[in-house]
């Protein structure tokens, strides 16, 4: 697609307020840029070198850690010691402050995983921004939701070779590009919106080898909605090796060249 210029200033402020958010989100102290290690779980009481304590999880309890003597979490602001069971985080993800790092417990494949976040690591204070396509209006489309008469689970694979993900998918996002329309499955996004994984021809030239991804609003009642391929963003794994990324499924490949968004982080 041919660039044209930036006329609408409404739409360039947008962007740059987006943009502005987006950049405050990869500095976040416990970001993905903070992440120091991915330390998959056994049933072996294991220390880590960037956590307090002993790692394990059993059968019985899920996830369990034992603080030694002068080792403590602080979890929702309360100082915690000891021998404490994290278990089985059907309720998603749990999280404890050690310092001033952070400390996540999440499953990935079955698999329980602890990722610690300290705000010192290098990839984080070393970041220096993440470069962009110009942005043009003419990559926004008009699209429409088509939803599934009931959401599918969608099995994908992970950047972690070996690791699936299954997501809820309600339905499809329909927008024409390159003079074809184009349907991308899309998977349950922040509140009432929807998230698209996908890939284009620029996806192994350009270095996005994982796809990129695409936040959308909430559709309205009649199913419309923007797409505004200027927002496509890094998944976290474009950031640190320590991220288990799902891939997009197969149809979400388009057959044209996505100069939007954002481009490899240098």
């Amino acid at each position: 697609m041919p660039e044209t210029p930036v006329t609408d200033a409404g739409f360039l402020a947008d962007w740059r307020r987006w943009r502005a958010a987006r950049e405050a989100a990869l500095r976040d102290p416990h970001g993905f840029l903070a992440v120091t290690g991915l330390h998959w779980l056994t049933p072996e009481p294991t220390r880590y070198p960037d956590a307090p304590g002993s790692w394990w999880a059993d059968e019985e309890h899920g996830v369990l850690v034992e603080l030694t003597d002068g080792e403590e979490l602080r979890l929702a602001g309360r100082r915690r010691t000891g021998r404490l069971v994290v278990g089985r985080l059907e309720a998603g993800p749990w999280r404890a402050a050690f310092g001033a790092a952070l400390l996540e417990v999440a499953v990935r494949g079955g698999q329980f995983l602890l990722r610690p976040r300290h705000p010192d690591h290098p990839a984080r204070t070393g970041y220096a921004g993440t470069p962009t396509h110009r942005p043009d209006p003419a990559w926004v489309r008009p699209g429409r939701f088509l939803p599934f008469a009931e959401p599918r689970a969608v099995t994908v694979p992970a950047v972690l070779p070996g690791l699936e993900h299954v997501y809820q998918a309600p339905g499809q996002v329909e927008f024409e590009l390159g003079g074809a329309r184009h349907r991308l499955t899309a998977f349950n996004g922040a509140g009432a919106g929807l998230t698209v994984l996908f890939t284009d021809t620029t996806s192994g030239a350009s270095g996005h080898r994982p796809g990129r991804v695409l936040a959308l609003p909430a559709p309205a009642d009649d199913g419309r909605l923007t797409v505004d391929l200027n927002r496509a963003t890094n998944p976290p794994c474009a950031y640190t090796e320590f991220a288990t990324c799902p891939l997009p499924p197969p149809e979400n490949r388009l057959p044209v060249a996505v100069a939007a968004g954002e481009r490899p982080p240098g």
